[in-house]
């Protein structure tokens, strides 16, 4: 398939800048694959589509305010996205790169507290440029630049992860045009987040409240996590025409061998709640079985999927993977169909936007 069978144009005052006044006041799409029926509902009436013996996997990812806004030790204003090794806990981004997880490459040997970044501007940062961030406690040089990346070493006084929980801002999605607020380090989190790791939300989980997931569970459904943390990659566009030559970033996951157990077998029908979660899942169930490891699976039409049922989803970006990944799960001329719906019915689009549950 092409690039452009991925496209559709949005009225942009339906890009949410914003969330909900409360999560599980988000409305919600429900498209049947078998029959393309559409039902439009609030989020809260999700309970009632879920029967006993399902299994919800949700992905428990913690967004790290990782966006830092400092100034260049030469002057100069500096914005640095720290990437963790795209995606990698802070706990294991001072301790493996890109390229000693490989195990290979000039970057086997790397010290603590030592991150990739995304710099704005970038121009000019050569190594040995010093940066300072918040009020002088954390610095950081440019150690390193491979293929147009660039790493910086951070100096600190104190817990490195402690100081960008101080200093750091929500690294916002680029399409909400504005800067964040106290607010966005609530909303822009599930409720059930608990790994650090992620520079972008697993967002389909945003509209869930625990007094949501209870419901669900006291329906005699299965509900567990895995983990998936969203790197930068998650929006990097699509360039190439002929989709099948797109190379997806890689991300780190974990999935708890119970978890796995529970699905070997599988006699539940499985929902996953969002693509982050759809592709560790389907990771998992595609390879030669793993626990944890780095994922750059790429999922596009035609796709039989391994473990995954129904999908809980948003509304994404035109010519995207995430679109693309949607497209296989129900079919790229039902899915298109059914953003036409949601444009017409003025559902509010991407990260802070509504929600669709596929059947």
């Amino acid at each position: 398939m092409k690039l452009t069978d991925f496209d559709y144009n949005l009225p942009k005052e339906l890009i949410a800048q914003y969330p909900s006044e409360a999560r599980e006041e988000s409305r919600l799409l429900v498209l049947h694959r078998e029959t393309g029926k559409i039902e439009h509902r609030i989020f809260r009436d999700i309970v009632g589509y879920f029967n006993q013996g399902d299994f919800l996997a949700l992905n428990n990812t913690k967004v790290v305010p990782a966006r830092l806004v400092g100034r260049k030790q030469s002057g100069g204003k500096i914005e640095a996205l720290v990437l963790f090794g795209e995606g990698c806990p802070p706990a294991v981004a001072g301790e493996v790169s890109l390229a000693s997880r490989r195990s290979r490459g000039p970057l086997a040997e790397r010290v603590k507290d030592e991150c990739e970044v995304l710099l704005k501007p970038a121009r000019g940062c050569k190594i040995g440029s010093k940066l300072i961030f918040g009020d002088g406690e954390l610095k950081a040089e440019v150690s390193m630049i491979e293929n147009g990346r660039r790493f910086l070493r951070f100096e600190c006084n104190g817990n490195f992860e402690k100081l960008l929980d101080k200093f750091g801002k929500m690294p916002l999605p680029p399409y909400i045009k504005r800067e964040p607020v106290d607010s966005d380090r609530d909303r822009y989190q599930t409720v059930y987040a608990d790994k650090k790791g992620a520079v972008a939300a697993p967002t389909a989980g945003l509209h869930f409240t625990k007094d949501i997931l209870s419901q669900i569970s006291r329906k005699g459904v299965d509900v567990d996590y895995v983990t998936l943390h969203v790197g930068y990659g998650t929006f990097k566009p699509v360039k190439v025409e002929d989709i099948t030559a797109h190379k997806m970033e890689e991300e780190y996951f974990e999935i708890d061998k119970k978890v796995i157990e529970k699905l070997k077998n599988k006699k539940q029908r499985t929902i996953a709640v969002g693509t982050t979660t759809c592709r560790a899942l389907e990771t998992v169930f595609s390879e030669p079985l793993a626990y944890h490891g780095w994922t750059d699976l790429f999922i596009y039409p035609p796709r039989e999927f391994k473990r995954v049922d129904a999908l809980l989803t948003n509304f994404h970006l035109p010519r995207t993977t995430l679109l693309m990944l949607v497209s296989a799960f129900c079919g790229r001329e039902l899915l298109m169909k059914a953003y036409e719906e949601a444009i017409r019915e003025r559902y509010r689009f991407y990260s802070y936007g509504d929600a669709m549950l596929i059947l």
